[in-house]
């Protein structure tokens, strides 16, 4: 993928799919790594499951026979000299604290280091296409942190649907803010 946002978008849709409530996004930048974190409380996986997903021809999906997200997000973190480590605990071993981790570690002064991109645009996508997630999304920067939770924004909104146009063009304007306001 030509951006890692693209790879968050894939593997918060896996989450979703997964049946989460919860799921956290956070990336967390020095001048010389990225890591991104996703954590979710859905479904999870077994144990044989969590050592073949990174295999593209592992996958839940019924449509097709293989599955990309992960083992490109694998590819793209370790052609940089970074990891990805993934933790799951099944919803069949612990019904009350089930869910998956995805950890990735980027090194950005690589030639390989993909560039972050349009990560606004993924934000405001996913929870526009997934309005009942309460989705908490934190990115800090050595200079600052962007944040949202989408549970204080249902607080003030009260029953306005987080997928309204008006909210999810504030939502982009507030991220955009945040951003801007970082040197």
């Amino acid at each position: 993928m030509k951006e890692l946002s693209l790879n968050i978008l894939d593997i918060a849709q896996n989450s979703v799919k997964a049946k989460a409530k919860n799921i956290l996004i956070r990336l967390t930048e020095t001048a010389e790594t990225l890591t991104l974190l996703i954590e979710d409380n859905g479904c999870g996986m077994s144990k044989e499951m969590v050592e073949n997903v990174i295999n593209p021809f592992c996958t839940t999906r019924t449509t097709r026979k293989v599955g990309l997200g992960i083992p490109l997000l694998k590819l793209a973190a370790e052609q940089t000299g970074g990891s990805v480590k993934i933790e799951s605990v099944s919803e069949q071993d612990n019904p009350e604290n089930c869910g998956t981790k995805v950890t990735a570690v980027f090194f950005k002064n690589h030639l390989d280091f993909t560039p972050l991109g349009d990560i606004v645009s993924t934000v405001t996508a996913l929870i526009q296409g997934s309005p009942d997630i309460d989705w908490r999304y934190e990115h800090h920067l050595e200079g600052g942190t962007v944040e949202l939770d989408t549970l204080e924004l249902r607080e003030i909104l009260g029953d306005v649907p987080l997928d309204t146009y008006e909210v999810i063009k504030w939502i982009e304007a507030y991220l955009n803010e945040g951003y801007g306001s970082i040197k």
